[in-house]
């Protein structure tokens, strides 16, 4: 029993020397419970919506700071043409648009009924449908306080129309996000994998002797996985088209430029993590754990980002998937060209630059 006591006491203070040992332990569980709960949420909190009140009445108003009231909203007041609102919603800026038409408190008290209108995008079908029963229900509580007292009651219709997804299939939603995911994935893991193989099974230094420019050789390794990745984009739209029934609105060809830019970023990022790990299993173990949980999370493709705090909205701007994810869903989905997704294709652009330039500046060409 004495000898059993101390290779336990050995082990514990083993353990607590192991600094890596620790964080794993503890400090992952913690990271992870933290984040999880507040960035696995499927509520709608703080989502941007815009009012369109063409009525201007005592009843408009009312259902307005009813709306207003409630922290599921940030409503933006503005008079726009039907023009107006599909360019807002393209401009992704927005979730919801609720039209008043003009007359609105006269036909609720003449006729005893008159609608609203509740336009969604429904590109997120699961942030669409949380809107609409949101807003529906809120007009609800309205409409049974003012027939309280009344013999004949009020009734306000809802009349709801889901943008660009007028059939809420699910494909619209989780197409973009698979290509975000599958691409992150295998770009970057198969790249990190291929270049420490090298290091591991000692021919990297042959290669770096060779007469090729070390750097060539990097980018030789990460070659094949861009045509690949680009094969894959291929069978993933072929197969969202034809069986999906999921057609691309927008330019093909900006697509795939996209996406190739998109593929680059994450080989450069596989050449980065291939630089600094020495083996295979670490980096596999970053590639894969620290690309999957955060292209799942912070992406958009599971969980709405503008529902999360603040300090994950912003770390979330580091992921590229994100950036993906958005161009993919404007051109597929939306239709939109370069000109709307400029901002986007810039940060990717300068994502790309970043992780070439440091992983550049960060490889021996000596590996001892």
């Amino acid at each position: 029993m004495k000898q059993f006591i101390a290779f336990v006491r050995k082990e514990f203070f083993h353990v607590l020397r192991d600094r890596r040992t620790l964080l794993i332990l503890f400090g992952m569980p913690i990271a992870q419970i933290l984040i999880f709960g507040f960035a696995l949420t499927n509520e709608v909190k703080d989502s941007e919506i815009l009012v369109v009140d063409y009525a201007k009445d005592d009843a408009s108003q009312q259902i307005i700071t009813e709306i207003a009231a409630s922290r599921y909203f940030n409503i933006r007041n503005a008079a726009l043409t039907h023009k107006e609102m599909l360019s807002t919603f393209q401009k992704g800026k927005i979730k919801a648009v609720i039209v008043f038409p003009a007359s609105f408190n006269r036909y609720l008290l003449h006729n005893n009924q008159a609608q609203i209108q509740v336009i969604t995008d429904a590109t997120d079908i699961n942030t669409a449908n949380m809107i609409t029963n949101y807003l529906t229900a809120i007009i609800k509580d309205y409409q049974a306080k003012i027939n309280e007292n009344l013999l004949v009651p009020y009734q306000i219709i809802p009349e709801t129309r889901m943008l660009y997804n007028p059939q809420l299939k699910g494909a619209h939603g989780f197409v973009p996000g698979v290509m975000a995911l599958v691409l992150m994935l295998v770009s970057v893991m198969m790249t990190a994998i291929s270049i420490v193989r090298e290091k591991e099974m000692g021919t990297m230094e042959i290669l770096l002797v060779s007469p090729f420019k070390p750097v060539l050789v990097i980018f030789a390794k990460a070659f094949p996985y861009l045509i690949l990745s680009l094969i894959n984009v291929t069978a993933i739209l072929f197969l969202s088209v034809f069986a999906l029934d999921l057609p691309v609105k927008g330019s093909l060809l900006l697509l795939f430029l996209e996406s190739t830019l998109f593929i680059i970023t994450c080989l450069a990022l596989g050449i980065f993590i291939s630089i600094k790990t020495d083996s295979q299993q670490i980096a596999m173990l970053i590639s894969l754990m620290g690309m999957l949980l955060p292209t799942m999370m912070f992406s958009g493709f599971l969980f709405p980002i503008e529902n999360m705090p603040v300090p994950l909205q912003v770390i979330s701007n580091i992921i590229p998937s994100k950036w993906f994810y958005i161009i993919v869903k404007s051109i597929m989905i939306k239709g939109l060209g370069i000109g709307s997704l400029w901002k986007e294709t810039l940060i990717l652009a300068g994502m790309t630059l970043f992780l070439l330039t440091v992983s550049l500046k960060s490889f021996k060409i000596r590996l001892q």
